[in-house]
């Protein structure tokens, strides 16, 4: 009997390693497969549309029995890896602005940020990324995604919130309160969706209103809506602060009948200008007056205005 056990036994074993094994050499077969595809694919132009992906997660859905969140993250983590190497194989001289993404023709994010959200429908990482991101690449598909998350998570005020900083984008400032209003009933919203619903209705446009934007989504706790977010205040603050530069620099030219020759010139008329909650210009030991990345702002001497290196799209988003 206990010969007849053992034997059951190692017949299990052998079975197991053997599944084992065909699910590894499978695998393999997949990933060289794939990659033999992937390599004698005939080259398309770069502005081709390209929708679809080479293997599309979304429809293994049912079958990889309960693996889909682990495959959502592997798109996930392919969608930021994808857009970072774009910025990274850009031409030195090209500058890219966080408003327009298109010249870097980033058409497969929207698919992997698709096929993620399909396989989990919960995935606020993903949605949040979107919605940040899409409306510099196509601002309808940034809507149709934020809705889509809304459809899987109604009673979630984060999407609503995203809902209502892509149409404040936009200017739609109306859809942008109705979405603020909806996200201010769910369970948990805070106090300020009520609060930016209002806001859409008396001072959208305003540089305080971004601000108030900005802030809200800098506290959502996931990191690159955050680090988006605390990008965009430093450019509120620098656009400020140029623009405070700037009115001393036509002051002193309508005074002296040129420009100065250096931004120290005018470092005593900055002290009385007064930024926004109470902030103060910064300078470096040599006294030259920097940007909110540290970074000294560039004089133009024949337009005697200033512009800032970290921010080339400083105002872009009014």
């Amino acid at each position: 009997m206990n010969k007849a056990m053992q034997a059951d036994r190692s017949r299990v074993r052998l079975s197991g390693v053997m599944l084992a094994v065909a699910l590894l050499i499978g695998s393999c077969a997949v990933y060289f497969l794939s990659n033999a595809a992937e390599a004698s694919r005939t080259p398309v132009p770069g502005s081709a549309i390209d929708d679809d992906l080479s293997l599309e997660g979304k429809r293994l859905k049912g079958f990889v029995f309960g693996a889909e969140g682990l495959i959502a993250d592997v798109y996930w983590m392919q969608s930021l890896q994808y857009l970072g190497d774009k910025f990274v194989n850009a031409p030195a001289d090209q500058v890219i602005s966080l408003d327009d993404l298109r010249p870097l023709n980033p058409r497969l994010l929207y698919p992997y940020l698709d096929n993620a959200t399909d396989l989990d429908p919960g995935f606020m990482a993903a949605y949040s990324y979107g919605a940040t991101v899409l409306p510099a690449i196509d601002p309808e598909t940034a809507i149709k995604f934020t809705k889509k998350g809304i459809a899987n998570n109604p009673e979630n005020f984060r999407l609503y919130q995203y809902l209502g900083f892509i149409y404040w984008k936009l200017h739609r400032y109306d859809e942008a309160a109705a979405a603020y209003e909806r996200g201010s009933e769910q369970p948990d919203a805070p106090p300020f969706m009520k609060a930016m619903a209002a806001f859409m209705a008396s001072n959208a446009g305003s540089r305080e209103t971004a601000r108030a934007m900005y802030r809200q989504m800098s506290d959502s706790g996931d990191q690159q809506t955050r680090i988006n977010a605390e990008y965009r205040l430093n450019e509120l603050d620098a656009e400020e602060q140029m623009e405070a530069i700037n009115a001393k620099l036509a002051n002193y030219q309508e005074k002296n009948g040129s420009c100065v020759r250096s931004l120290k010139d005018i470092v005593p008329a900055l002290g009385a200008v007064k930024l926004a909650g109470g902030a103060q210009f910064q300078q470096t030991a040599a006294g030259e007056i920097v940007d909110p990345q540290l970074a000294p702002y560039i004089l133009d001497g024949s337009a005697c205005s200033v512009h800032s290196t970290s921010f080339p799209k400083a105002g872009a988003n009014k």
